[in-house]
């Protein structure tokens, strides 16, 4: 082999992340236009360069795949035939163009370079990552490669770069075991084949199916085949009846089947097949995975293998989609934490397909529960999920031990929070107003059996923090808004993403605005203390923040009661709110709290700030509780002078 030897470990130094790139890759084009165009990588480079981060990713110099590593996957007759491609005339390109259409491909000159380099681009951006050098690569090349076959060029694809690229790894750096995941919306038959019978390759697709008619067409790509030989587990398939498949199908796909199964295999290196064709607003995929969905399965395999991944450009023939995918990911690869989903929910064939594989696969792998993932058929109109009784039950003590009643909100509200916001029926007269902001107590359970995680309700009970704090409010006789920020799921919309209504921003915070200009803000308070616990803070700093002037003229208190986790800061840019926040805050931390740095920097932007030695947010509520009632009760005593 016309190779170099195995390089020792040298840690990242100034960048962690690399790309694979060349020009000459657009030398591959057909002269009647097709999906499969130079403009696929092109505009990913310009997304990449015009976000500003190009410059944080080092470079990696490319170079043609060599014959003998072709050659790991591919016969020689196939070598040959590839190479043969850059000798042919004009006149042997108009000739062959039938046989070639027929295998769903195109040739010209260039084809044989840019093949060669789309290869031998993922080996390096692999090694790059296997031999320590960098920690995560992006190889942006074309023509693409999972459709190629050990014998055969087929589908836009001429050498299987993934597959020849992880052979590569395995004899030339200490990786052995190797996850490939390919999120094409197409089959990658050409890379299950060349490992059906290797343990040491674990292959995951996720793809269009449609009882085989969607290309590449045939059962290789159908749940149950899972590999054979030594191999026999080790090919998972989660083939998707239809087109039109949403981030919900593909996150709960991940969650049930791509995760569990990763996880027990340890890989030692993660390559993503990554063929964004399954990308809303992608003609030839039909589906709608958007790039916030491509950036949170790209999170998810970034927890494997130490950080080790690669991501390699498949399909993908929407330059818009394919170009602002491809930025989400290189985002994530750089460190960003991917945005938030919407509420959402897996469509029904995306359950009952999940379902299906999971049978398959727990044949194979013990982390695979069917049961867990068992869709719930055509009983939705009959089952309420366990959340919504416990919010059922709590809302019935609220309204039958304290008479607090069930505050009206917008529809768009609504659908996420309704019934979770209550308040007692004195809040517009009383000159004292509490408002209390939550998520949701903790459900309790002790297990029948750890393995299949079924709930003894026998010795299962809800732990409710707030029960106490409503009583003492109540018994004090100040008026309480109680706010349950945990929301409620719905049914992600079946409309494309384009066609979508937008969503709000932040749900949540937007609650809290509605209920300060519609109810607090107009009742006859003198007194207003807003209190916040766990991930309610940082909803209640927000709505803070937007109210600012109103906040500075009625509040007299916030409580900020955050334990171990982070606390929500004022903003720097109003000196008045600032100053109002530094005397009238409340926060309650842990002794351990980087707040406590050196420095101080973080202490001196609050006002009080106690410490609780306590670590679980349920017994640092209760904790807390005699001294939010002090400084509450201080707060009385001030305005009686």
């Amino acid at each position: 082999m016309v190779r170099f030897q195995s390089e020792p470990f040298q840690p990242p130094k100034q960048h962690a992340v690399g790309y694979v790139y060349s020009a000459d890759m657009l030398l591959h084009v057909s002269l009647h236009g097709h999906p499969e165009q130079p403009d696929r990588i092109s505009r990913i480079l310009e997304a990449i360069q015009g976000a500003n981060l190009l410059s944080k990713m080092k470079q990696i110099p490319i170079r043609p795949v060599y014959r003998n590593e072709a050659l790991l996957v591919h016969t020689q007759e196939h070598w040959d035939k590839v190479l043969a491609i850059q000798t042919m005339t004009t006149q042997d390109i108009i000739d062959s163009e039938s046989y070639y259409e027929s295998l769903s491909l195109y040739v010209m000159n260039g084809t044989t370079r840019a093949a060669k380099l789309s290869c031998g681009g993922v080996i390096e951006a692999c090694l790059k990552v296997a031999q320590g050098h960098l920690k995560k690569t992006f190889a942006i090349v074309r023509p693409p490669g999972h459709h190629a076959e050990p014998d055969e060029h087929m589908g836009f694809c001429f050498f299987n770069n993934v597959a020849v690229a992880a052979k590569v790894v395995q004899l030339w750096s200490p990786v052995k075991r190797v996850l490939i995941l390919d999120w094409d919306v197409h089959h990658g038959n050409g890379t299950q084949r060349a490992f059906n019978d290797d343990p040491t390759v674990l292959y995951i697709s996720l793809h269009r199916y449609e009882r085989g008619q969607f290309y590449p067409c045939g059962p290789f790509g159908g749940l149950e085949s899972c590999g054979e030989g030594l191999g026999l587990g080790y090919s998972v398939n989660i083939p998707w009846p239809t087109k039109g498949m949403t981030d919900a199908d593909y996150i709960h796909a991940f969650q049930q089947i791509v995760m569990p199964i990763a996880l027990e295999f340890a890989p030692e290196l993660v390559i993503i097949s990554a063929g964004f064709d399954a990308a809303d607003g992608d003609d030839l995929g039909e589906c709608h995975v958007t790039p916030i969905g491509y950036a949170h399965m790209t999170h998810m395999l970034a927890s494997l293998a130490g950080g080790k991944l690669v991501v390699a450009l498949e399909g993908g023939y929407n330059l818009d989609s394919i170009s602002n995918s491809a930025l989400a990911v290189a985002r994530v690869l750089l460190g960003d934490a991917p945005p938030e989903l919407p509420p959402m929910m897996a469509s029904e064939a995306g359950t009952e397909t999940v379902w299906q594989v999971a049978l398959e696969q727990s044949k194979y792998w013990k982390n695979i529960h069917p049961k867990a993932c068992e869709p719930r058929e055509q009983m939705d109109e009959i089952t309420f999920s366990i959340p919504e009784i416990l919010k059922g039950h709590r809302q019935h003590f609220l309204y039958s031990q304290y008479e607090m009643l069930q505050v009206p909100l917008m529809p768009a509200y609504e659908d996420r929070y309704g019934s979770q916001v209550m308040c007692t029926g004195d809040l517009l007269e009383n000159k004292t107003i509490i408002m209390f902001v939550h998520e949701f107590g903790n459900l309790r359970v002790e297990l029948d059996g750890k393995p299949i995680c079924d709930v003894n309700m026998e010795h299962s009970y809800l732990v409710d923090f707030s029960k106490e704090f409503i009583a003492w409010v109540r018994s004090e006789n100040y008026a309480l808004v109680d706010v349950n920020l945990f929301p409620r799921p719905f049914a992600a919309s079946a409309l494309p993403t384009s066609l979508r209504p937008k969503a709000a921003e932040n749900p949540a915070r937007d609650v809290l605005v509605y209920l300060w200009d519609n109810y607090i803000q107009l009742s006859s308070a003198r007194h207003i203390v807003l209190i916040g616990h766990g991930p309610g803070c940082l909803t209640l700093m927000d709505m803070i923040n937007s109210r600012r002037a109103h906040m500075v003229k009625y509040v007299n208190l916030v409580v900020q009661v955050v334990g171990t986790g982070k606390i929500p800061l004022i903003p720097k840019d109003s000196e008045e709110l600032r100053l109002w926040y530094s005397k009238n805050s409340l926060v309650i931390v842990h002794p351990q709290h980087p707040a406590f740095a050196p420095d101080g920097k973080l202490l001196k932007r609050h006002g009080r700030v106690i410490e609780i030695d306590e670590t679980k947010p349920i017994k640092t509520m209760i904790k807390a509780l005699p001294m939010i009632r002090d400084h509450v009760q201080q707060l009385g005593n001030l305005h009686k002078i």
